[in-house]
């Protein structure tokens, strides 16, 4: 199945994010979100985003309060019906560990048409959310649009899907977006990984904000 563009998604994008997603979030989850306002309401952007939880990009999506288009891994669209749904809602398929000119160019796409284009900073989960092994694609990408780049954090979602874990649980959730960073400028491998750091560091940073707040009312 062809990878659908932004423009062909965007009614079916919104229907399934303000009746189904919202909805779900926020009265079973209680996601909490702070710093929001790092995220500009119009134009390209890049969300570099922690990663612990297969939900994460439904979380991630609905708490930017605007379209994301981002990559999953290429093993979620072998799933007919799943691939349908997490197609409406933005994803394009990446193959992990090798340079895919295809999920290259449908971020491209994306951010053509203005949307922004989330991206998983660890390349991969961890437990805890925490980058140990930040990847450069997020920062190649800037540098190849020159579009900024925003740290986001999740906090609780692993706990509601970990791995190897067949049926969900509830857990509350905490979001937070840092302030933009500017996109390297060029795209020699000293300027991606200086910028892929300070990326890691403030989303290092954000987790623990976003786990303060997580506890700032009661857990389940």
């Amino acid at each position: 199945m062809k990878t659908l563009r932004p423009e062909q998604t965007l009614v079916a994008y919104h229907l399934f994010k303000w009746l189904i997603v919202s909805p779900i979030l926020h009265t079973a989850l209680r996601v909490k979100i702070a710093g929001e306002a790092h995220v500009p309401a119009t134009g390209a952007v890049i969300l570099a985003s922690s990663h612990a939880s297969h939900l994460d990009p439904v979380i991630l999506a609905n708490c930017a309060r605007r379209p994301v288009a981002f990559m999953a891994k290429e093993e979620l669209f072998t799933n007919p019906v799943l691939s349908r749904v997490i197609r409406l809602y933005g994803a394009f398929p990446v193959k992990r560990g090798s340079g895919d000119r295809g999920a290259i160019r449908a971020a491209l796409e994306a951010l053509d048409y203005q949307w922004a284009v989330g991206i998983f900073l660890n390349g991969t989960r961890t437990p805890d959310g925490s980058v140990p092994s930040a990847q450069l694609g997020a920062a190649m990408l800037a540098a190849k649009t020159q579009v900024p780049i925003v740290p986001v954090a999740i906090a609780g979602s692993g706990l509601i899907l970990p791995k190897g874990s067949l049926l969900p649980r509830l857990h509350r959730v905490s979001v937070c977006f840092g302030p933009a960073l500017a996109p390297p400028e060029s795209t020699r491998r000293a300027a991606l990984e200086t910028t892929t750091a300070a990326c890691a560091a403030q989303i290092q940073q954000l987790l623990i904000t976003a786990g303060t707040l997580d506890k700032s009312y009661p857990q389940p």
